[in-house]
């Protein structure tokens, strides 16, 4: 299993419990990397510049893998994307031994480096994006309106609006209209509905019709 990053350290307190037994693989945002030479190819450096053509080559391959299934884009990135990654790293890594250790630049480079297994996750994976961008759409609205949760009234009550925001957000992802779902979920918890069933009634599409 694989989670994506928003741009933190597996050395922060974020991911260590996820991936202590090994089971949960991280998956670095290539957007987040992105970002970060874009700011700097905006004040003229050619090395950002040349890194933001090699990170848009990989997009470029992308795109032409939407809507594949897994396997395939597994199979289609082995092909065309593992050699580019390589060389981005190996170029990324001669340029960081020109640059004095406190520039910016060089800042930057190591970011991208030390998090570059996690970035390269979704060579072998084929159901690993290049980055959150979807996820942080979707949580937007949550984030815009975190101010309401100092409201909740406890921490249970901050807890639960947490998971029923994600669900909610979960349903919108599957392309599940989520006031009919949670509606329906309801009902067939009052009228009895197994508890040890419960995880069937999560808005994922093999279940919405369960």
């Amino acid at each position: 299993m694989s989670v994506p990053q928003s741009g933190f350290s597996p050395t922060t307190p974020h991911y260590p419990s996820l991936i202590r037994d090994g089971t949960v693989h991280l998956a670095a945002c290539w957007s987040h990397t992105r970002r970060k030479f874009y700011e700097l190819h905006q004040t003229g450096s050619p090395i950002a510049t040349e890194a933001l053509v090699q990170i848009r080559a990989l997009y470029d391959i992308e795109a032409t893998l939407q809507g594949l299934p897994p396997d395939q884009r597994r199979t289609l990135r082995e092909e065309h994307s593992r050699a580019r990654v390589e060389a981005l790293e190996l170029w990324l890594r001669q340029k960081l031994a020109l640059l004095p250790f406190r520039a910016r630049l060089a800042e930057e480079i190591r970011y991208a480096l030390n998090r570059w297994d996690d970035l390269a996750r979704f060579i072998e994976d084929g159901r690993v994006n290049l980055d959150t961008n979807p996820v942080e759409r979707a949580i937007r609205p949550v984030t815009l309106g975190r101010k309401n949760a100092l409201f909740a009234g406890s921490e249970g009550g901050a807890n639960r609006w947490a998971i029923v925001a994600s669900l909610i957000e979960t349903a919108k992802l599957n392309g599940i209209e989520p006031f009919a779902w949670l509606r329906d979920v309801l009902t067939r918890m009052i009228n009895g509905y197994p508890a040890a069933r419960i995880s069937e009634l999560l808005p994922f599409p093999q279940s919405a019709n369960g």
